[in-house]
C-alpha cells in the first residue's frame, strides 16, 4: 500500500508574503536612458558660435541698418519687384508654352521637326542667359528695320525695347529648359496609354492632349516650379538691357545715396521675400498633383508642428512602460 503525500502547502517561513496561484506581480517600469551624442552638442555650439560671430561682425560694420528699414518699402523699390514679378511671370508662361511644343516636336516622327527642336534646344542651352539679352539688346546693329512684307515694318530700335529684350532673352531660354522638362514628363507615362487610346479612335493630338499631358504633371510640375524660383533670380540679369526691375532700382537708389551696400540688402529681402512664397505655394502644388500616386498624403508643415506638439503633451513622465 502506497502512502499518501500531503498536498496541501507547507508554512512559509517568517517575514515571507505567500503568492496565491493565479495572481500575478506588475512588472517594473522601464527606465529609458537616453544616449548621450556629445559631437551633436559639440556641432551645434560651434555652429551657433560661428552664427554669433558673423551676426557681431554684421553689427559692427559700417553699415546704416536705418536706410535698410527706411528704403525696404520705398516707392522705386515695391515697382521694381513688381517688375520683376511681372517679367518673370510672362518669361515663366511663354517658356512652359514652348517648352510643350518643343518636347511634342523632339518627340515626334518626324525628322525635320525633331531636328530643328534638338538644335534649338542645343543653342540656348549651350549659351549663356546674360549674351543672350546682348544679342536681343543689339539686334538694331544687324537689322536696323523690322520689315515683314505687308504686315508691320518700323525701326528695331523701337521694337526693342528693354522690357520686349528682358521677355525674348528670358523666355526663350527658358523654353529649352522647360522642353527637355517636358519631354521627360511625357516619357514617363507608360506607353500602353497611348496605345489604348489608339485603340479607341483618339488622334494623336488629342492622346497628347487628353491623356499623356494630364498624366505627366505630377513629373512636369516639380521641376517647372524651381525654373520659375530660379527665374525670379536670373530676372536680374535684365539689369544689362536697361529694364527698371527691383535691382536696377535698388542700384540707383543707392548710387544717389551713397548707400550702396544697404541698397544691395534691400533687394536680398526682396529677393528672399518673393522666392519664399512661390516655394509655398510650389509645395502645395506638388502636393495636389500628387494625389494620384500615394495612397496617403505627407502631413503638410503645419500638420507635423501639430503632431508633434500632441505627442509631447501626451508623453508619460514616469519613464516607458512596458
Amino acid at each position: 500500500m502506497t502512502d499518501k503525500f500531503d498536498k496541501t502547502p507547507a508554512a512559509s517561513p517568517a517575514g515571507q508574503v505567500s503568492v496565491s496561484k493565479g495572481a500575478t506581480t506588475a512588472p517594473e517600469n522601464i527606465k529609458a536612458i537616453p544616449v548621450r551624442h556629445v559631437g551633436r552638442w559639440i556641432s551645434g555650439v560651434v555652429v551657433i558660435g560661428l552664427l554669433v560671430a558673423l551676426g557681431y561682425a554684421f553689427s559692427q560694420g559700417n553699415i546704416q541698418w536705418q536706410a535698410v528699414g527706411d528704403k525696404l518699402f520705398d516707392s522705386n523699390v515695391v515697382a521694381g519687384a513688381g517688375r520683376t514679378l511681372l517679367i518673370s511671370v510672362l518669361a515663366m508662361v511663354l517658356g512652359v508654352v514652348l517648352g510643350v511644343v518643343l518636347a511634342v516636336m523632339r518627340l515626334s516622327k518626324n525628322p525635320v521637326t525633331s531636328w530643328v527642336a534638338w538644335l534649338y534646344i542645343w543653342f540656348f542651352r549651350g549659351t549663356p542667359v546674360y549674351v543672350q539679352l546682348l544679342l536681343w539688346f543689339n539686334l538694331a546693329l544687324i537689322f536696323p528695320v523690322l520689315n515683314i512684307p505687308f504686315i508691320y515694318k518700323d525701326e528695331m530700335t523701337d521694337v526693342m525695347t528693354p522690357f520686349m529684350c528682358a521677355l525674348l532673352g528670358l523666355a526663350l531660354n527658358e523654353a529649352a529648359y522647360m522642353a527637355e522638362i517636358c519631354r521627360a514628363g511625357i516619357q514617363s507615362v507608360d506607353e500602353g496609354q497611348t496605345e489604348a487610346s489608339h485603340a479607341l479612335g483618339m488622334t494623336q493630338a488629342k492622346t497628347m492632349r487628353r491623356v499623356v499631358l494630364p498624366q505627366a504633371l505630377r513629373v512636369i510640375i516639380p521641376p517647372t516650379g524651381n525654373e520659375f524660383i530660379n527665374m525670379l533670380k536670373t530676372s536680374s540679369l535684365v539689369y544689362a538691357v536697361t529694364y527698371n526691375e527691383l535691382l536696377r532700382s535698388t542700384s540707383q537708389i543707392g548710387s544717389t545715396s551713397y548707400a550702396v551696400m544697404e541698397m544691395l540688402f534691400v533687394a536680398s529681402i526682396w529677393y528672399i521675400v518673393m522666392t519664399s512664397v512661390f516655394s509655398v505655394g510650389q509645395y502645395y502644388l506638388e502636393r495636389r498633383f500628387a494625389r494620384g500616386s500615394l495612397r496617403s498624403l505627407p502631413l503638410t508643415p503645419w500638420q507635423r508642428v501639430k503632431v508633434n506638439l500632441a505627442a509631447f503633451s501626451n508623453r508619460p513622465s514616469g519613464g516607458v512602460s512596458a
